[in-house]
């Protein structure tokens, strides 16, 4: 398959972790892929196992808070492969701090990585899209939004905010761009990658899963699974939608 006939899927925070199961997902049902994050030697590894696969991918280092820079990228990304389907706004960073302890600064960080990503990359893919009379856009929220964020100490009230607001900003985007994009939002429950070893998940994981119906913790294959549902499923009568993705979690 040449590259001008492949779709072709921007994935932040793609270098590791559910971002690179999402890349991973989409590589397999042959999408182009561009990745997009901080970690330059880890997204180098995952670029040369989705290129292993047979599927071109690119790889930009960038801060996705940063409002310029995603609109370099996603031009990147069309100027290379000419056109783009799937946008994927999986970055994000937790934040364990309180409401009596957490500075300004960290409050800021903590909303600009999470939830004013999604801005950035959607407001820079979007005319890419409309234009092309097609798009699929997935972002990444959590069951801390609904829940409040009770069961782990990454899920404190800024993180628990900042990804409340992807729901509403998803919500509020499928009016706005429909019918031409399709945006929706996954809230994952406990999912285990490398990303949290040294936290709460690993160390109370047995604990944690007996509040689980089905008595396991979440992979990144389980969530990339379904954000390539939600960019290939054809026709597509889903936009605006948050899927909890938890595996039953009863006890959060």
């Amino acid at each position: 398959m040449s590259v001008a006939d492949r779709r072709v899927a921007i994935v932040t925070g793609g270098a590791r972790g559910i971002g690179r199961g999402c890349a991973h997902a989409l590589a397999q049902r042959g999408h182009a892929v561009a990745l997009v994050d901080v970690l330059a030697a880890e997204m180098s590894s995952t670029k040369r196992e989705i290129e292993a696969m047979g599927v071109p991918c690119l790889t930009f280092e960038a801060d996705v808070a940063d409002h310029a820079r995603a609109k370099e990228v996603v031009a990147g990304v069309v100027n290379e492969f000419g056109r783009l389907d799937v946008l994927v706004n999986n970055a994000g960073r937790s934040m364990a701090t309180g409401i009596l302890e957490i500075t300004e600064q960290q409050f800021d960080s903590t909303i600009a990585v999470n939830l004013k990503s999604c801005f950035n990359y959607i407001q820079a893919a979007a005319p890419h899209m409309l234009a092309a009379k097609f798009g699929r856009i997935v972002s990444m929220s959590s069951l801390n939004a609904h829940s409040g964020g009770v069961t782990a100490a990454v899920s404190r009230f800024a993180y628990a905010s900042a990804k409340a607001g992807i729901i509403g900003m998803t919500r509020a985007l499928a009016k706005e761009l429909g019918p031409d994009i399709c945006i929706n939002c996954i809230c994952p429950g406990l999912i285990k990658t490398e990303v949290g070893k040294n936290s709460t998940l690993y160390a109370r994981e047995a604990e944690l899963i007996k509040g689980v119906a089905l008595h396991r913790v979440g992979s990144p294959k389980d969530i990339g699974e379904l954000v390539a549902f939600l960019a290939t499923v054809d026709p597509c009568f889903i936009t605006g939608q948050d899927f909890i993705i938890d595996g039953f979690q009863f006890n959060v």
